[in-house]
């Protein structure tokens, strides 16, 4: 669906789907409550922004508000202003996303008016008021009644279970008998996707993206509803999936629900999708004025619905011509991160134009850059050095949890604490067991095993990758072997191949020779993985099985990132495993404290005192978008990533990237990522650092050695310094070609870049052509036509 009519017909489709919507213009001032003559005293600490949000009048409003802005703050402010002025709290509602937001600021809440005898508003999360909703329709009628006993995780995990057994087709069972568990997730996962949209399910599932081969998940859908509503059940997704569903289908519930409320303040509303968003229209119909509060530049949650179009601009679509603030002072980190973070933000454009600035007391932040063959030797040595305190306050920051596998194995060999989320150790993983199972049979340790034991390492050799058989006939041949103590490979060759289906023959046949091949090998163990994987087609295997793009990437980096580890121990198969043997006895220990390590998108709306940032290089930051994904929109997404992780320290930040190779073209996706020159680092660290030393001197200027950009005139200018620079006015650009907008081909001429792949990119040439290139080649044909912003 989209989201970007005329005027004329946004209001046509208001008023189709808003049976009593009000146009703009028509809406007349609410009369305002009596003013208390005596005037708010607000603290000395705020800043004008801060004073002009709490102070505004009542009138609809958007504020975007950036990372560490203190906005919790000015929110409670806000609301005792209101309660001063003489404006009912039980005609005001706060919305927040989460139980934890919501107790955070009833806390803040609290404090701000603990010595005022007002009554306060309550403090909702979206669920809790949908929830309440939910029961008041079916008193009333328009819904059935449901128990109250909420399905849990647990239970929807295993009808979808049930579900995707009997409806998935024959020719993906036995692949996902073996992947269960990626299997339910991404069935739970596009339940609860459908349920946060009007769409229905078939667009749904194409927007997602998925192979013609998953379409029974449109199919499993209807059966978990049909299932749920029989048995008189709701999910968290439904305590606001069925009450708008119901509002939307019912105009009597719009009237019932609606102009209720005379104030609706909305928090993070970056991370809003449709059905919030749609609720939040119901309830303040005509009558409330409505606040919504967040960052655009922080929304990073669109795999669960989430769009930054809501707060852009459906907010002031809908809600006649709301006042725009600004909270841009951040209190969280220095002036050199703030640099970072604005140079690389405004290369996006669906954004607005606010640039991030640290306030006078906000302590300095420092940022290193490490250009370095290896993130896990650079992590080892920033983390050793720190005290238990230090180390507890630290969090390494991944993209993608594949890139914490060499650092985590690293970490454990060097005995330095640390934490990782349960279920993500990477010894614990099915790559790293199945690498363990082939290192134990080409070594012949199985020898002395019990047959148990032999037997789980032949499922995981079969399956590894996957020999094409049937699970019965799979679970027999893995029982033959478990037999034998040695020459698996020989059993395996003198199989009836004639007797089997091409496939698993043909696979087969390679599994035995490849074991032979490796039987007493004598080289490292990181030569034996690649000799293995190349020889089984491993990589192949397991792109041709993954249920998404994005499994199969983890799970071939997970296997990739295990080798790196060992091939820098440089050691025999028997050395390595010993070395795994003492490293599993040591993961499986209790352990407490540590610096953690985490993906980025787990830790939205936390912050730690040093934040290392491994892998910016193309491979991982920006990732490979799929086929079906709209570049720029993807690489803004990609951006915003970037852009919440560096904003999550106070006092230190480190950046891990690649130092470019003699020949840069070949570099690939192993190159610096085309992230690291839009962050300006030089710049960034130069003038940051600069500041921090002349807070207070606010008519010095600063001649730079770098070359200066808009974003660092613009910086200077909020804080009233003058900046200059005596280096040459151009800067030699290093992103890769295909990151460019604009190119010029030799003999196409000028074109703008609109997609790629991992291998690939497309040019739309100006004279009307579309083609496709090879990145290897790109620097033959094509120089860059895009400017500096």
């Amino acid at each position: 669906m989209s989201y970007r009519p005329t005027n004329y017909h946004w209001l046509a489709i208001m008023s189709d789907w808003y049976q009593h919507y009000q146009q703009p213009g028509t809406i007349h001032a609410m009369r305002r409550p009596p003013q208390n003559l005596e005037t708010t005293t607000l603290p000395d600490y705020l800043t004008d922004e801060q004073r002009a949000i709490i102070t505004a009048g009542f009138e609809h409003a958007v504020i975007t508000a950036v990372a560490g802005s203190g906005k919790t703050s000015t929110l409670a402010w806000r609301i005792r202003y209101l309660l001063q002025q003489g404006h009912d709290p039980a005609r005001m509602l706060v919305l927040m996303f989460n139980r934890a937001a919501r107790v955070d600021f009833e806390h803040k809440l609290q404090e701000v008016t603990r010595h005022l005898t007002l009554a306060t508003p309550e403090i909702r999360t979206y669920h809790a008021m949908g929830l309440r909703l939910y029961k008041r329709f079916v008193r009333e009628g328009f819904l059935p009644g449901f128990s109250d006993k909420i399905l849990t995780d647990q239970e929807i995990s295993y009808q979808a279970w049930q579900l995707t057994r009997r409806l998935a087709p024959e020719d993906l069972a036995d692949e996902i008998r073996r992947n269960k568990k990626d299997f339910v997730e991404t069935a739970v996962n596009f339940i609860d996707l459908v349920k946060t949209t009007l769409s229905p399910v078939d667009i749904v599932f194409e927007e997602l993206g998925y192979s013609d081969k998953h379409r029974y998940l449109i199919d499993l859908f209807h059966s978990f509803e049909q299932w749920r509503k029989s048995q008189s059940r709701i999910s968290y997704a439904d305590m606001l999936y069925e009450p708008v569903m119901a509002i939307h289908q019912n105009p009597p519930l719009q009237r019932l629900v609606g102009n209720k409320m005379d104030l609706v303040l909305v928090d993070e509303y970056q991370d809003t999708n449709e059905i919030q968003h749609l609720l939040l229209r119901y309830v303040a119909g005509d009558r409330a004025r409505v606040t919504v509060v967040g960052d655009p530049d922080q929304t990073i949650y669109e795999f669960r619905g989430a769009r930054p179009d809501f707060i852009l601009k459906r907010f002031s679509e809908e809600f006649e011509s709301p006042l725009e603030q600004t909270l841009s002072y951040t209190f969280r980190y220095g002036h050199q991160v703030a640099l970072l973070a604005n140079h690389l933000i405004c290369h996006n454009t669906g954004r607005k134009n606010v640039l991030c600035h640290s306030h006078p007391t906000t302590p300095a932040t420092d940022i290193t850059l490490h250009q370095h063959e290896n993130d896990s030797d650079v992590v080892f040595k920033l983390l050793q050095p720190m005290d238990e305190e230090t180390l507890g306050s630290t969090a390494i920051l991944f993209r993608v949890w594949s890139q914490s596998v060499p650092i985590e194995l690293k970490l454990l060999a060097r005995q330095v604490p640390y934490r990782i989320d349960a279920g993500k150790g990477a010894l614990f993983s099915r790559e790293v067991q199945a690498i363990t199972s082939l290192l134990m049979v080409v070594s012949g340790r199985i020898r002395n095993l019990p047959d148990d034991d032999r037997l789980e390492f032949a499922r995981q050799l079969l399956r590894f990758p996957h020999v094409g058989l049937k699970e019965p006939e799979l679970e027999q041949l893995a029982r033959f072997l478990a037999g034998f103590g040695e020459g698996w490979h020989e059993r395996l060759l003198a199989m009836d191949f004639d007797a089997l289906a091409p496939m698993a023959a043909k696979k087969l046949r390679k599994l035995g020779e490849t074991l032979a091949q490796l039987e007493r090998f004598k080289g490292s163990v990181a030569d034996l993985i690649s000799r293995y994987a190349e020889e089984t087609e491993l990589y192949e295997g397991i792109r041709s099985l993954a249920l998404t793009h994005e499994t199969a990437d983890e799970r071939i980096e997970t296997i990739r990132g295990f080798r790196l580890y060992l091939s820098g121990l440089d050691v025999s198969v028997d050395a390595a495993l010993e070395h795994l043997k003492a490293l599993k006895k040591q993961a499986g220990e209790n352990r407490r404290g540590g610096a953690l390590l985490s993906t980025i998108h787990r830790t939205k709306g936390l912050e730690w005192s040093t934040v290392i940032l491994p892998g910016l290089q193309e491979k991982y930051l920006p990732y490979s978008p799929r086929a079906q994904d709209d570049p720029k929109a993807f690489l803004e997404s990609e951006r915003r990533l970037l852009y919440v992780a560096m904003t999550r320290t106070r006092n230190q930040l480190h950046l891990i990237t690649r130092p470019f190779s003699e020949n840069r073209h070949l570099d690939g996706d192993q190159g610096p990522s085309r992230f690291m020159d839009e962050l300006c680092f030089p710049l960034s660290r130069e003038f940051g650092h600069w500041l921090d030393k002349h807070a207070t001197d606010s008519a010095a200027t600063l001649t730079a050695t770098v070359p200066l950009t808009s974003t660092g005139l613009r910086y200077a200018n909020l804080q009233g310094v003058t900046l200059q620079t005596s280096a040459e006015a151009t800067i030699e650009e290093t992103t890769p070609l295909w990151a460019r907008p604009r190119l010029s081909h030799a003999i196409f001429g000028p074109g703008s870049v609109t997609g790629e792949d991992e291998r690939s990119f497309e040019v739309a040439f100006d004279n009307g052509d579309t083609l496709n290139f090879s990145k290897k080649s790109a620097h033959l044909y094509f120089t860059a036509m895009s400017s500096r912003a």
